[in-house]
């Protein structure tokens, strides 16, 4: 194994409800809390998610994390002010040492933290302003007033000489935290070991909002055949989602037809026929846990290829998850899939996502990621508490055909257990002639 397969195992605080046994299912509540049983405890999932990032961050080296992240703002201190956010790079965030959160925030949404977020010290809510991705030119001197701001507070933390772990940020604002005396090194890296064991709480989460997933499924069922677009069924989806309570329908792939192979990852206004095979991919949140959750129908009839095609991409999603278990390296999960040669790509590069796994949380992509172009070389154990979604493709010997499937797993004390619940053991024929 690669030296970071053997990385000791981060302290997991909470890591599981003490009451729970693998051997039941896992619960898919309403979005509801009720009194009557124990569902969703945000409190317990947000001391949890900070004591693994305070333990990652103990074990990297580093004095402190500086996130830009919405995802790692958002593990660290439980606050998020939409979607609009995502993009925008107008947030940060402070973990120092043993000190606690320090949240900047855009505008009025720091007075409303100091309000509603009581785990939060007020005084640690505070407005902050870098510059709208460079719109407000650097010249102005934002970033510069916040890196030195935040040296002081290294500073008051007695952390000031160890190195700094951020995230992602722009440019200009990585010279102006080296510029004010930071040792800055990759804080990623630090965030991404924190969140790849789940407890049981986000675990309850990403298993309701695949729950939402299997009802839009069922509906997509219904209502494919002949004259319906793929941008139908995308305003279809998005709406029933955000209906079921979704905080973000992040993309809803639906590629029919000639579309299928080579896979584009897009939808178009194109109209079903009879006989298309089609494969749609459902990105979105509950509570920010995310899903990723491809399903393949036919629209009235398949011909032989078709179910050819199906049937091999069911078998390669089979072998890998029949292997995943604790303990597991990701080479072993890589090796059952088909070389990119196999099904008509010139390389690894070129196949990548194809035959595909990565974990799931408050981002699309967290760890593990299971690929041969990364995992032969460079195994991950695979441990309990990771949730991560795998994913084959198969093109069909008609050209233009392909059969796509997803599954997301919770890997358990002794197996994994499959969250995505539509059918799919067999291509599902929709309005069958």
């Amino acid at each position: 194994m690669a030296a970071n397969a053997l990385k000791p195992h981060l302290v997991s605080p909470e890591h599981l409800d003490p009451h729970w046994r693998w051997s039941r299912a896992i619960p898919s509540h309403g979005h509801v809390s009720v009194d009557f049983e124990r569902r969703v405890d945000f409190d317990r999932l947000r001391r949890y998610r900070l004591a693994r990032a305070r333990a990652a961050l103990k074990a990297s080296g580093c004095g402190a994390l500086l996130l830009f992240d919405v995802n790692n703002i958002r593990y660290v201190s439980g606050t998020k002010i939409g979607e609009w956010e995502r993009d925008k790079l107008c947030r940060f965030a402070l973990l120092a040492g043993d000190g606690e959160p320090i949240v900047w925030d855009f505008g009025s949404a720091a007075v409303h933290h100091r309000i509603y977020c009581d785990w939060l010290a007020p005084e640690n809510c505070r407005a902050g302003m870098l510059g709208m991705r460079g719109t407000v030119p650097p010249a102005v001197g934002l970033m510069k007033a916040h890196a030195e701001e935040v040296m002081s507070l290294l500073r008051s933390a007695g952390v000031a000489d160890m190195p700094v772990g951020v995230d992602l940020a722009e440019t200009a604002m990585f010279f102006e935290l080296q510029k004010a005396g930071m040792k800055v090194v990759d804080g990623q890296q630090v965030m991404l070991d924190a969140r790849e064991i789940k407890n049981i709480d986000e675990i309850m989460l990403l298993n309701q909002a695949a729950a939402m997933v299997d009802g839009v499924y069922h509906s997509i069922y219904e209502h494919l055949k002949p004259g319906v677009r793929e941008n139908d069924i995308v305003a279809l989806a998005n709406k029933m989602l955000y209906e079921m309570g979704s905080d973000d329908v992040e993309a809803i792939n639906a590629i029919s037809g000639e579309r299928c192979n080579p896979h584009p990852h897009n939808f178009t206004d194109r109209i079903l026929r009879p006989g298309d095979q089609a494969f749609f991919d459902i990105l979105q949140s509950y509570q920010g846990y995310r899903t990723c959750y491809y399903r393949t129908f036919n629209v009235g009839r398949a011909t032989p290829v078709q179910h050819d095609a199906y049937k091999r991409c069911r078998e390669w999603l089979d072998n890998a998850i029949a292997l995943i278990k604790p303990g597991v390296s990701t080479d072993t999960v890589a090796k059952v899939w088909p070389k990119a040669e196999e099904f008509g790509f010139p390389s690894e590069m070129a196949a990548f996502g194809l035959q595909f796994g990565h974990g799931l949380g408050l981002a699309l992509h967290e760890r593990p990621i299971i690929s041969r172009l990364v995992s032969l070389e460079n195994p991950m154990e695979i441990k309990t508490g990771m949730v991560f979604a795998l994913e084959t493709y198969c093109p069909a010997a008609d050209g233009y055909s392909a059969a796509r499937i997803e599954e997301e797993v919770v890997v358990t004390d002794k197996g994994c257990q499959v969250i995505t619940l539509f059918p799919a053991e067999e291509l599902p024929i929709a309005n069958r002639y």
